[in-house]
C-alpha cells in the first residue's frame, strides 16, 4: 500500500499516541480499513455482532455477504478458512458490515421478514448452491421438509444432500436453512445447535 495522506495520519497516530490505548488502536484500525477499502486492497471485511443466538461473525466481500458464523464454529478458525479459500487480504471493518448488522437487529426484533443484502455465494458449488438459492423462497414463518427442498431443486432423491447443504450453509439466518425440517416435523440438525434453530423458528412464528 502506498503512503498517502490517510496513511501519513496513521503514522502520526502511531508516533504520537499510546498504542496500548484501546481507543487509539480502534481509531487506527478504522483508518487502516478505510485506506485499504479505498485502494481496493481489502478483499474481505468482518465484524462481530451480538444476537439472541450469541455473538455472530459477519464477513463480506465487495460482492456481498459471504459468511455468517456462530461462536461454536470458532470465529478465528472461520476467518482463517476465509483467508485460505478466498483471500488473505482480510480486515475488521465495521462500516462495510453496518447494513447487515442493522438488518439482523431488525430481524431479531421482529421488525424484518426479508433481508435486502447482496450475497456472495462463492463458497458453495453445484447442488449445494442450488439448495441455498432455493432457501430464501421459503416464506418467513413457514417451513419445508428436506424432501420438499430436494423436490423443489429438481433432485427428489437427494434428501441427504439437502441436509448436507443446509449443514454447510455459509450464511445461516440470512439464508434461512433453519426453515428446513424433517418430514415428521422434528427440527433436524442445525449448525448453530438445535436451541438456535428452535429460537429462530419461534421468533418467526410469533
Amino acid at each position: 500500500m502506498t503512503l498517502d495522506h490517510s496513511d501519513a495520519e496513521i503514522a502520526a497516530l502511531l508516533s504520537s499516541l499510546d498504542p496500548e490505548d484501546p481507543a487509539v488502536m480502534s481509531r487506527l484500525h478504522d483508518r487502516l480499513a478505510t485506506a485499504a477499502a479505498g485502494e481496493h486492497t481489502l478483499d474481505i471485511a468482518y465484524r462481530t455482532v451480538d444476537s439472541p443466538l450469541g455473538p455472530l461473525l459477519l464477513a463480506a466481500t465487495e460482492r456481498g455477504m459471504v459468511r455468517v458464523a456462530f461462536a461454536a464454529e470458532d470465529h478465528d478458525a472461520v476467518l482463517q478458512r476465509l483467508a485460505e479459500k478466498l483471500s488473505p487480504r482480510i480486515l475488521r471493518s465495521a462500516a462495510r458490515l453496518d447494513p447487515a448488522a442493522r438488518e439482523l437487529d431488525e430481524y431479531f426484533a421482529g421488525k424484518r421478514r426479508l433481508f435486502d443484502l447482496p450475497l456472495d455465494l462463492s463458497l458453495s458449488r453445484g447442488f449445494r448452491l442450488s439448495v441455498l438459492q432455493h432457501l430464501p423462497h421459503i416464506a418467513y414463518g413457514r417451513t419445508e421438509s428436506y424432501a420438499e427442498v430436494a423436490l423443489a431443486t429438481g433432485s427428489p432423491r437427494a434428501v441427504r444432500a439437502v441436509g448436507t447443504a443446509c449443514a454447510t450453509n455459509p450464511l445461516p439466518v440470512i439464508v434461512p436453512c433453519h426453515r428446513v425440517v424433517k418430514s415428521d416435523g422434528s427440527l433436524g440438525n442445525y449448525l448453530g445447535g438445535i436451541d438456535a434453530k428452535r429460537t429462530l423458528l419461534e421468533l418467526e412464528a410469533a
